[in-house]
């Protein structure tokens, strides 16, 4: 019986230094759909809450409140559009 002494037998086993290509794009899906929920949301419940103080200390209601809703929508929207072009150019 021969013994091949040029490979080690340590050396066929398999580490896992590194996640699966499926577990990052997971990672990665996750860490996207994260960061576009605050984009959508933290703007839009914001300026409804501003607009809300805004129309309790000035007398207002409903106009400031119905205008910093139009403004958080459409600061989500940009900053929606800003991320995609971002991911569209890391690719």
């Amino acid at each position: 019986m021969q013994v091949d002494m040029t490979q080690s037998p340590r050396s066929e086993k398999k580490t896992m230094t590194q996640p699966p290509t499926m577990t990052k794009a997971a990672i990665l899906l996750f860490a996207t759909v994260a960061d576009t929920t605050w984009r959508a949301f933290v703007p839009t419940i914001g300026g409804t809450i501003l607009g809300i103080m805004l129309d309790n200390t000035f007398h207002t209601a409903p106009l400031l409140t119905t205008i910093m809703i139009i403004v958080g929508f459409a600061l989500s929207a940009l900053l929606i559009v800003l991320q995609i072009r971002s991911v569209r150019r890391q690719r």
